[in-house]
């Protein structure tokens, strides 16, 4: 005699499926995943510290810049298992941020530690003493 097992399903929808629902969801992620960055104006050099924890930045990471835009790119293959269970993060993951105006491109630095990528990029001072117009007279 064959059985029939019935799922269950939850009055309540799992909540990454209730967000994907959502036609805009993916404006809100960057080739599907979102890289969490936090950034700041200090010292006359514009600081941005990416997390990516799991990646080896000499081979999965690239940093550029191009019209004012600097863009990270990253890829990742992680699997963890443990006592029957696995799962595995992987995928490819971007985030561009626009530059301050001043920013100094041949300068820009780039390190990696603990999970964290952080990307320095030298900013001049403005220096806007304006511009006198003189007015013609008839």
């Amino acid at each position: 005699m064959a059985t029939t097992q019935l799922a269950t399903r939850s009055l309540f929808p799992n909540i990454a499926e209730f967000f994907n629902s959502f036609p805009a969801a993916d404006l809100l992620r960057s080739n599907g995943h979102l890289i969490k960055v936090e950034e700041q104006v200090e010292d006359g050099k514009y600081v941005l510290r990416a997390e990516l924890p799991g990646i080896d930045p000499d081979k999965d990471v690239n940093v550029t810049i191009r019209n004012g835009t600097l863009t990270i790119n990253a890829k990742r293959e992680q699997s963890e298992s443990r006592e029957g269970y696995s799962e595995f993060s992987y995928g490819e993951f971007t985030r561009s941020v626009t530059l301050p105006q001043g920013f100094v491109e041949n300068e820009v630095k780039a390190g990696y530690r603990d999970g964290i990528l952080t990307v320095t990029v030298p900013v001049a001072e403005a220096k806007d003493e304006g511009t006198e117009v003189k007015i013609e007279t008839d």
